[in-house]
């Protein structure tokens, strides 16, 4: 239903379009050319499946895993809550 000058389905136009965005913006990031024959940060080598499925690879699985992986939290409560910020 469209409220005031915007026609049916806007909403969902603006929801594709910033999805649609962000495919762009992720496809645009991947690594692109030929990719290394040995990992940059290892130096094994990549092997070939990897090299043929994501081309432009870098770096081997061990090592992309690693860089992946998000950082660990510093178990600190930063924010704190409501009841520690009444004491």
């Amino acid at each position: 239903m469209a409220s005031g000058w915007a026609p049916d389905g806007a909403v969902q136009d603006q929801i594709d379009d910033t999805i649609g965005d962000a495919v762009r913006l992720a496809r645009s990031r991947l690594p692109a050319g030929p990719g290394d024959i040995h990992c940059r940060e290892c130096g094994e080598m990549i092997p070939l499946a990897r090299r043929l499925a994501l081309p432009g690879a870098r770096t081997c699985v061990e090592c992309q895993s690693g860089l992946d992986r998000p950082a660990a939290a510093s178990g600190y409560n930063r924010r704190g809550s409501k009841d520690s910020q009444l004491r």
